[in-house]
């Protein structure tokens, strides 16, 4: 198995056993978990704290600094592209709220869309654009931010409106061909992508559904307790302090426009950015210095209503640079993991045990959760299942979108409800609300899980190996 690194396991003077891997994973854990969940620590310390404690264990493993360095340091290399995007997405959600695109989407969702069906809509739209963009986090860094300014209006409980987006932001990381996710775990795996897609709708849709369904119930059962005068209040102060324009509804259209032709996604945002950075100035008449600061530290917009100006402090580089050192220390963690062999002993022990369909996809469930749990990065969440489980699929004869599918039920969509994670922190900042509190109400993230064993326990749907070559159409 890749380590992550160019030190092989032969170079450890102690090899890890599986008793003492398991002792240090379950020990990293329980500090993260225990000092995040019960004392309020901050993760950013529990996490340097476990690469400390990491670094110790592979110290009497026989490992110099000099070769964890090179292990955090390959790590972090790995994880540069979506810790720029975060950082990028900080700067395109700053141009949008500057420019007055955001504000005028609140503006007329508070018109539009009612307390009841504001769940529903708010996790479909952000399914429909995170198809289109491909990316969790650009759909929450905009038409989210939107969407959480419309829950304030109306009253809406934050958590389950965060929870209905973050919903909605995953669908498109799992299914959607323009997705990093979804081409990371086809590529590592040898899967056309759109028999991937295919595939994954035998859980994709009932999964959503599910979350669609309850979204409804909660809708109706009155949870809500904003006013019409709250919502009146909100659009009044919008309607004074921007100008409105169809004009505005240009960076959106760019960015879905880029998306659908499969064009990379930071020069996309960067047009997108660009437009928006002349709206702001022709039809806002913001300064040019104004807008270019609203880039790196969000809009300073003071409209007289406290509700509004905090729903318009967001946005700005700068807002995502916690995210950022979230993620640097949990690419650094994986690393000292990897380099120390702590993994391979734990994981490979599954592999004795999958001797079927279930056990195979219970096994594979089980190491997304492992993986998402200890390193909070979605490709090494993506990587190790499926490089580990990927013979063992071929020696039961199924194909490897079965394991696909099951990554991105146990893995991709459940990132963002570890706090710890760069997806998670983003997700956190991005919308206001905590993890742990729009968690519960982020059904598509977890209820892929249940349907993915369902499928494995009764057999429908695990497709069996067809062509050797499983890149190729209809594999």
């Amino acid at each position: 198995m890749d380590s992550g690194s160019n030190i092989s396991v032969d170079s450890i003077k102690v090899e890890p056993t599986f008793l003492q891997s398991l002792t240090v994973i379950v020990a990293s854990a329980l500090l993260i978990c225990v000092g995040y969940g019960l004392f309020k620590i901050k993760v950013e310390i529990l996490l340097l704290i476990a690469c400390g404690f990491i670094g110790l264990i592979a110290h009497l493993f026989g490992f110099t600094w000099k070769q964890m360095q090179v292990g955090i340091v390959q790590n972090i290399s790995k994880g540069m592209p979506a810790m720029l995007i975060v950082i990028v997405v900080g700067a395109l959600s700053g141009s949008w709220l500057v420019s007055g695109t955001i504000p005028m989407l609140t503006y007329f969702g508070l018109g539009l869309i009612s307390q009841k069906l504001f769940l529903i809509t708010a996790c479909l739209s952000a399914g429909i654009v995170s198809v289109l963009l491909g990316s969790g986090y650009a759909t929450i860094g905009t038409v989210g931010v939107a969407f959480m300014g419309i829950a304030h209006g109306l009253g809406v409980p934050l958590g389950e409106a965060a929870g209905a987006l973050v919903s909605g932001a995953y669908l498109g990381d799992k299914i959607s061909p323009f997705a990093g996710n979804a081409n990371f775990a086809v590529s590592i795996a040898g899967v056309n992508i759109y028999d991937h897609i295919r595939h994954c709708m035998w859980t994709t849709i009932p999964a959503f559904g599910l979350g669609l369904i309850i979204y409804y119930f909660l809708g109706t059962s009155g949870a809500a307790n904003g006013s019409l005068a709250d919502s009146d209040a909100l659009r009044k102060a919008l309607e004074v302090h921007f100008a409105f324009s169809p004009l505005l509804l240009l960076p959106v259209f760019i960015s879905l426009w880029l998306a659908a032709g499969n064009r990379p996604v930071l020069p996309g945002m960067f047009l997108s950015i660009g437009v928006s950075v002349i709206l702001a100035i022709f039809i806002q008449h913001q300064s040019p210095v104004t807008v270019l600061n609203a880039l790196i530290e969000g809009p300073d917009i003071h409209t007289g209503n406290k509700l509004l100006d905090k729903l318009l402090e967001q946005g700005g580089m700068i807002r995502m640079m916690h995210v950022t050192l979230i993620a640097l220390l949990a690419f650094a963690f994986n690393g000292l993991l990897q380099t120390s062999g702590l993994l391979a002993p734990v994981v490979t022990r599954l592999f004795q045990f999958t001797t079927t369909p279930l056990r195979l996809v219970g096994a594979t469930a089980l190491s997304c959760f492992l993986v998402e749990v200890m390193t909070g990065a979605a490709y090494v969440t993506i990587l190790l299942p499926a490089e580990l489980f990927k013979p063992a699929y071929r020696k039961l004869g199924l194909a490897g979108k079965n394991m696909t599918r099951a990554i991105g039920d146990c893995g991709i969509v459940g990132v963002p409800l570890i706090p710890w994670s760069i997806a998670g922190a983003f997700m956190s900042g991005a919308l206001g609300v905590s993890v742990a509190d729009y968690a519960p109400w982020a059904v598509f993230c977890y209820a892929g899980v249940g349907f993915t064993l369902i499928a494995a326990a009764t057999g429908v749907s695990m497709a069996k190996l067809k062509f050797e070559d499983e890149t190729q159409a209809g594999s």
